[in-house]
């Protein structure tokens, strides 16, 4: 299955193939390209190197992947986006996202989000799921603003959802 970019307003939601994920992994930054200070952060390592595992054991997810976070302008790399992988039984998908700290408070998780929302809705997802340490006020409010509301509190985290259509 052929996954394309997502354009924004201001973002790229570039779509990783194996091979990039291994560069991503290795740190490995080819000539012309730009990553921002700060990426790939530990989130997108832990991300990338799961979207690498999974791909081995079940192949290519098709758009239930990871993606890079670029500025359109420049195509910095500034942080990373992705499913935890494809839907579960009830439909669902689990999404998770940083953006490198010289960069936050931007608007850009929230806009990246808002996308990813509705990549997991065309593509047929029931519901994406996200969650976030309590004291991460700012992890909520990107969340809140991508339409994504609060569903409770477990192990540690408060957990967020967007119903996204029928099954």
């Amino acid at each position: 299955m052929k996954t394309e970019t997502a354009a924004t307003e201001r973002l790229l939601l570039r779509p990783l193939t194996v091979p990039e994920g291994e560069r991503v992994v290795a740190r490995v930054v080819l000539p012309g390209e730009r990553w921002a200070e700060g990426y790939p952060g530990v989130g997108d390592l832990a991300s990338v190197s799961s979207f690498l595992r999974g791909c081995a054991e079940h192949g290519d997810p098709g758009p239930y992947r990871t993606y890079q976070i670029r500025l359109r302008g420049s195509g910095l790399v500034v942080g990373g986006i992705g499913f935890h992988g494809p839907p579960g039984a009830d439909g669902g998908v689990t999404v998770g996202y940083g953006i490198v700290p010289g960069e936050r408070g931007k608007g850009y998780a929230s806009e990246a989000l808002a996308a990813v929302v509705g990549i997991a809705r065309e593509a047929g997802a029931t519901v994406l799921r996200g969650d976030a340490d309590p004291g991460n006020v700012a992890s909520h409010r990107v969340m809140e603003r991508a339409g994504m509301r609060r569903a409770g509190e477990g192990d540690g985290l408060v957990r967020f959802l967007v119903e996204l259509g029928p099954r």
